[in-house]
């Protein structure tokens, strides 16, 4: 049973039938990302979507980046299709675990990535090297500058700047709250990754299931295909 990080010691009901569905997205460039108003939530594919899949995720935890790999890509799959919709809530608390400031770097850094409009792509690339950026202590300034260099047209002084100067400090403070309020009795958080998919968040046996791709994607259409009332 796989264990994530913890801070501790569309219509289904045939109402739209008919009508013509929008084409997929050719690739995760053309995904919309947006800030929700609640200022923490950034939520990425098409608002109209029917699935909606709720993600915490700490950038250093290697339990995320277990997900990222495995499970992920299935949902990655149904976003692209106008299927599903994501919304990720960051924390940081795996600073105070393991030391240095690098999730806190990182967090800053993925929202400079989406006021760029280049969240989705920068995402992949920081889990894609995680574990690398984790033997030599984390994320840090320059390996996120360096980072954001795979990711065309992101560069720039403006996320350069913000990158280098922690410009979204407050954000990164108000979604660790944020993911910290979602642990309900438990004031450390849920733990990450910690999955919800339209509003049921999964548990128990069904939990390893996430870092399965066929099972989560089973998981995915199963509630997708269930149609949802309320």
């Amino acid at each position: 049973m796989v264990a994530g990080c913890a801070p501790r010691a569309q219509s289904t009901d045939g109402k739209d039938a008919g009508a013509p569905r929008p084409a997929p997205y050719a690739g995760v460039e053309e995904l919309p990302e947006n800030l929700a108003a609640d200022g923490t939530t950034i939520v990425v594919g098409d608002p109209a979507a029917a699935t909606t899949v709720r993600l915490y995720e700490d950038p250093r935890c290697p339990v995320v980046e277990e997900f990222e790999a495995t499970g992920a890509p299935a949902l990655r799959e149904m976003t692209l299709r106008r299927e599903a919709k994501t919304e990720y809530t960051f924390a940081s608390f795996r600073d105070d675990r393991v030391g240095g400031d690098g999730s806190k770097r990182a967090v800053n850094a993925l929202r400079a990535a989406l006021e760029a409009g280049k969240f989705t792509e920068y995402h992949a690339v920081l889990f894609d090297s995680m574990a690398e950026n984790e033997l030599a202590g984390g994320y840090t300034t320059a390996s996120l500058l360096e980072l954001a260099g795979q990711v065309e047209g992101l560069r720039s002084k403006t996320f350069d700047s913000a990158v280098t100067t922690m410009k979204y400090r407050e954000f990164v403070t108000a979604s660790e709250r944020t993911y910290e309020a979602a642990g309900g009795d438990d004031p450390r958080g849920p733990g990450t990754p910690t999955v919800a998919i339209n509003g049921t968040q999964i548990t128990g046996h069904q939990y390893s299931w996430l870092f399965e791709k066929t099972l989560f994607g089973l998981l995915l259409n199963s509630a997708h295909n269930q149609p949802q009332t309320g």
